[in-house]
This record gives C-alpha cells, structure tokens and sequence, in this order.
C-alpha cells in the first residue's frame, strides 16, 4: 500500500468525558467491534474480577476511574483506528489536554440523565481553541434521562456547536426501544446484551409495519420528532463537522453495546484522516516523505518488571521505520530505536514501521521530556503542549531515609510523565510537589510505594500560585529573587518559578516589577 492511502486509512481520536458518563466502557465496546478484546469487562464490578481493559494501572483497577491517557490501535474495515482513552476526573485534567495535541478527532460521551458537565465544557474548550471536530455520544439511554431535545439545546448553549442528531430515540428508559438512524436510514431495535450486537431493520418510517414493531403511540412520536427534526436542524455537512463548527450526536447504551456500531460506522467515514500539524518553524503535512513527530506523554513503569518508561510518540507526518536513525532535535543527536511498540492498552508488540497518525511508543532511559521532536534531520519545534500553573501544592517528605534512592528515582520518572511538577524551594532546599487536583498525591504516593517501594509523606503548604518568571532586564530579575528569597524556587528544567502565597501578593509583585513577566503556562 502506497504511504498516501496508509496514512489516509488512520484515524485517530480521543474519548473525551466527565467522570462517569462511560467513556471506558465505549472505548471497550469500540475494541470488542475491532476484535482487539473478545469479552467485555466490567469497570467497577467486584463480582466479574476483569477490569476495562484500557484501565490497567492497579489504583485504577481499585477506584473504578482512569487516571492516565491509554493509546489503543486496531483494525477495522479496513481502516486504522487509534483510540486514546483519557481520565475524566478533572484532577488529571493536565494529561487530557496534552492528549487532545496528538489527536485529528474527538468523541465527547454525554450522560443522558445529566448532560453536559462542568469537566465536558473545560474539554470542549480545549477541542474549540484547536478546531478539532467533535462527535458526541449520548449515552445510558437505557436509563430514565432527560427529553432527548432539552439535550440537544444544552449541548449547543454549553458547547458553542451547533449539532444535527443522526440517530434518535425512540423512547427511553425501561421502554427504551431502539434508535432510528438518519444517517443511514434505518432503525435499530434494542435488545439488552452486554456482549453481542443490535441488528438494523430496514422500515418505511409512514408504513404499518412501524406501528408493529414499536407500538402506535412511540410510532407517532418518532414520526413527530422525525418531522420537528428535519425542520428544526440543517442537514448534516461534513465540511462544517471537520471544520469544528457542526457536531453530529448519537445516542445509545455502551454497557449494552446498542448505538455504538453506527457511531463507529459513521465515525470511519467521515472523520479526518491525521491533518497538517503547527510546527514554530511552519506547518507539517501528514503526507510529507520525511518522518517528524512529538512526545505528547511519557508513562513511567508500564511494565513494573522492568522499571522502564515509554515514551508515546504522535506521527505527524511520513513513515517511521525501526532500526533507523532519527534526530532529536533537543539533544541536536541521532538517535535509532530497535524496539518501538504499538499499544492495546497495556499490551504491546513491537512495530517495524508506522504512519503519520499512530502513536509509536519509544523505551526511554530519560533521554525524552514532553514536548521533545523527532524528525529525518530537520529542525523543528512542534508548539502547544503548555504545562498549566498548579493549583496545589504539598512538601514532599521521605518516610523512609533508606529508600532516598528510589524515592529520588520514582520522582524523576513520574515528574517526567507532566502528571505534576516538582520546584526546589531555593530557600530551604525542600521538595514541592504542584498538582492540578487533591487526587493526584494519593496516585502519587500510591505509585511511589508500589511501583519504586519509597514511602513519602505529605506536609501542607499554603500557596496560592506557581509562576514562572523571566525578564530582560538582569538587574531587576537579581533584585525581585532577592526580596522574595522565601518564595523562589526552580522547577525541573532549573528555571525560575515564584511560588506567591496569596492573589495581593502576585498583584503587588507584579505592579512593582514591571519588566519582569509572569507566565501561568510553561510550554515545555
């Protein structure tokens, strides 16, 4: 196959949701369609001991939530799917967006019975500020929710979308009977399964036949809503969609596996194949010959055996082969990998060769951070892999001076990974920790100890924020870091952060330093 139809052939999103709405069990579903898992497994049941398949770290497996992206690629239909599941909870917020870098799409799932969320419209943001193309998915429709036309108006107030359904309900609930399929004309009627599929019915929507297969009364509603439907909303437009600006919805049930083959269906064909991606130097084309590609997230300990981390690598543009030497643009060196692997989840398997849109993941003995390029020998700087101002912080202390050395090791790995960051207060040499949410230190200190067996323990700091700063202007740099010796601190990179401990004290600090600049954002 020519490296034109390859690359045209992959497409690669994102699961975007708030906590709960489903998102790992449609990622399965979508892998169970894909034949990359043969049996379902139950998130959070404590009866069936297999646990989702894209949640493979042991705190997740415990809490029942995500809490790190996972890649995931198959085949289906001839196309190349990649599927990056991300944490809903808003405590590892910071690792979603890095994700919403690598990826041409994204399908945000929506709750029936709640509708959007406060963690949905933060993503939505990120997805706007990019114009990525989004797909939403309602889902639980085997629940009592919300009427299906109250959602679609929250969703375009909320979002700032505008949204076509192409598949509707046709009831919900305990009388949920199936959906009618605008976009392929079809209806589908609902048998709860948890393991197999719906099949279509092909039904003349102003026919009997209708009325027999799903009662009178929900045969003149469907008939009603199809009507007030095809008046209120336009037609579907795949250029609108690819442009960001039209969302197509779906509803359905992942837990039993109903609505989620037409989303996919629909999903292979009108989603973008990988798109141009923005350098600092210019923007890189998907079909270009030469390879380039970013470091969107490193994973420490996939593989707990062998302490390594992987490094996961975002194929912007050409063919990446094995064995072959590429630069690193950082390091200004060649650099070959003899064994980069394709994900399912936890499991992996070495790949000869990639195309622009999969992820590789590249075993990394520190030589990558965040951010990092890879190309043929070009320079380039792929841009938007921001790391945001914490907003809370903890002294990090070792519970167990025999173990300094893994506690300093499992530090480095996991600060590597951008799911927190550490500053070195330069006033008393201590360790600080920022996250961007409370649940972040227990994964932390849980990581730590089963992962690098080092104890650490938490001591409580008051902050308000971490910034860091810069100037032109030496002399004035010299005298702020005097006056507020207390408050400074370096972070990973040894660059200057003033960690202010209150709103006045950063207002003040910035009216009485003018040359000096904050940035609550640090691009990697």
């Amino acid at each position: 196959m020519s490296l034109q139809s390859e690359i045209n052939r992959r497409r690669t999103f994102a699961i975007i949701s708030h906590p709960d709405a489903g998102k790992t069990t449609l990622t399965e579903k979508l892998l169970l369609f894909g034949g990359a898992i043969h049996v379902a497994g139950a998130v959070k049941s404590n009866k069936i001991r297999k646990t989702a398949t894209s949640d493979w770290m042991e705190i997740e497996k415990q809490r029942g939530i995500s809490v790190a992206t996972s890649v995931m690629g198959f085949e289906y239909d001839g196309y190349k799917i990649n599927i990056l599941d991300t944490p809903g909870h808003q405590d590892f917020a910071e690792d979603t967006f890095r994700t919403l870098t690598a990826v041409d799409s994204v399908i945000i799932v929506v709750d029936a019975a709640k509708g959007v969320e406060v963690q949905t419209r933060k993503l939505m943001n990120v997805c706007r500020m990019r114009n990525t193309p989004i797909m939403v998915f309602i889902n639980k429709l085997d629940r009592e929710g919300r009427d299906p036309f109250d959602l679609m108006d929250e969703l375009e107030d909320e979002l700032g979308i505008s949204v076509r359904p192409l598949t509707w309900p046709i009831s919900m609930g305990a009388t949920f009977k199936g959906v009618y399929n605008f976009y392929r004309d079809n209806m589908q009627l609902y048998t709860p399964n948890k393991q197999t599929i719906s099949q279509s019915v092909e039904v003349d929507v102003n026919s009997d036949e209708l009325d027999k297969k799903i009662g009178k009364r929900d045969a003149a509603r469907l008939r009603e809503d199809m009507e007030l439907i095809n008046g209120v909303y336009e037609d579907f437009n795949k250029e609108l969609y690819l442009d960001g600006l039209l969302a197509p919805i779906f509803f359905g049930s992942a837990l039993n596996n109903f609505g989620v083959k037409e989303l996919l269906d629909c999903f292979i064909e009108v989603a973008p194949a990988p798109r141009p991606v923005k350098a600092i130097e210019r923007v890189v084309k998907p079909h270009e010959k030469d390879f380039t590609g970013f470091v969107f997230k490193i994973h420490a300990n996939m593989d707990p055996n062998h302490r390594s981390s992987i490094a996961f690598v975002k194929i912007c543009s050409g063919k990446f082969e094995r064995n072959v030497y590429y630069k690193h643009v950082r390091h200004e060196k060649m650099m070959r990998f003899s064994s980069p692997t394709a994900f399912m989840a936890q499991k992996k398997e070495t790949v000869d060769e990639a195309f622009a849109g999969d992820i590789v993941g590249l075993p990394d003995t520190g030589n990558f951070k965040i951010g990092d390029t890879l190309t043929n020998g070009e320079e380039l700087h792929f841009k938007g892999l921001p790391s945001f101002s914490p907003e809370m912080f903890m002294y990090l202390e070792n519970a167990d001076p025999m173990k300094t050395k893994q506690l300093e090791k499992g530090i480095n790995q996991l600060m590597d990974e951008g799911v927190a960051q550490l500053f070195i207060n330069q006033y008393n040499n201590r360790k600080i920790i920022g996250t961007v949410g409370q649940l972040q230190f227990e994964v932390i200190q849980y990581r730590l100890l089963h992962e690098y067996n080092a104890r650490c323990r938490w001591e409580p700091i008051f902050l308000y924020k971490a910034c860091w700063i810069e100037s032109d202007d030496e002399q004035e740099l010299e005298n702020f870091k005097e006056r507020k010796t207390q408050y400074m601190a370096k972070d990973k990179e040894g660059r200057d952060v003033f960690l202010a401990d209150s709103s006045y004290i950063l207002q003040m600090a910035q009216q009485d330093f003018k040359n000096i600049r904050f940035h609550f954002t640090s691009e990697f």
